[in-house]
């Protein structure tokens, strides 16, 4: 498809941009997305933010995609943080817990030509704003063609790489003979209490509850439990994703679980002016005369 044959746009808001993640669903399986960056996963971030008004983030999606019909072929999906003087643009569920190990987000785009026009359409939504803005997207696979496109379009970009941190599953060493593990989605629920028990962070808490309820209905989250005398000793909750088992999320009183580092992943931060605020600016600087300071009310 020629560059003249597509539009971008962009949509604001949860019933939007879940609508949008929908129709990109055959875009994230031809580029072998991860569970992370997939429709079920996302729209479950979406339904935990909309639950939690603080802090305030406004969904939002660009889509790249044909003037006709058809599917996408490109789609950042961000968040803004809008509270505060800078409007600051993150993928969507940054911050909340995945499982590490590897980048776990994405910013499909199915050739050069649809990534080129994704980052021009990220940077216009975020110049529009009538603010000075931040965009900091994190999480990436290194060689993302929208990420290199960010970099061109503006040269002040930063681009940094770093390496993802793995949970590591030697629970049947710590435990010998002592794991039970299952695929079952009530085995997964009967679990759930006490492996957030000990997490404060009310977000995360309903995210790893709802993704791996979710999941574990789908048959891609395994849970290993340790028990003594009906009390949970140690709990991890992994998740399938094709042949690769992540290990997500745990805790154990008899070891058996540890980290290591992963594979890398890539981000890229630069900031601005919403073209709004600008040319408020610059009307105001112009009316301005141009009047020597006082030396004596200068000097204070």
């Amino acid at each position: 498809m020629t560059g003249g044959d597509r539009d971008t746009r962009t949509v604001l808001g949860t019933a939007a941009v879940v609508r949008e993640l929908r129709a990109a669903a055959p875009l994230a399986r031809a580029l072998a997305a991860p569970a992370t960056a997939e429709s079920p996963w996302l729209t479950t971030v979406l339904s935990v933010q909309a639950v939690h008004r603080r802090p305030r983030l406004v969904p939002a999606a660009v889509v790249v995609g044909p003037r006709g019909p058809g599917g996408p072929d490109a789609l950042a999906l961000l968040e803004l943080a809008t509270a505060g003087p800078v409007v600051t643009a993150t993928l969507l569920g940054d911050g909340l817990p995945t499982p590490g190990g590897r980048p776990p987000a994405r910013l499909p785009a199915r050739d050069e030509d649809a990534a080129d026009r994704l980052a021009a359409g990220v940077l216009d939504l975020l110049t529009s704003v009538r603010r000075p803005w931040r965009l900091r997207l994190a999480g990436l696979p290194l060689g993302d063609p929208t990420v290199r496109a960010l970099a061109r379009l503006r040269p002040d970009a930063r681009v940094a790489s770093a390496r993802t941190t793995r949970l590591v599953d030697d629970l049947d060493a710590a435990a010998p003979g002592r794991v039970v593990r299952s695929r079952d989605a009530r085995a997964v629920d009967r679990v759930l209490p006490g492996l957030l028990a000990g997490e404060r962070d009310a977000r995360a808490r309903d995210l790893v509850r709802a993704a791996a309820r979710l999941h574990a209905a789908l048959g891609r989250v395994e849970v290993a439990t340790v028990t003594d005398g009906g009390r949970l000793r140690a709990g991890l909750l992994t998740l399938v994703d094709g042949a690769d088992r992540l290990p997500w999320w745990g805790h154990s009183e008899l070891g058996g679980l540890t980290t290591a580092r992963g594979a890398p992943a890539v981000g890229v931060t630069v900031s601005g002016r919403g073209r709004v605020l600008r040319a408020v600016l610059d009307r105001g600087a112009a009316r301005l005369a141009r009047v020597p300071l006082s030396r004596r009310r200068g000097s204070g």
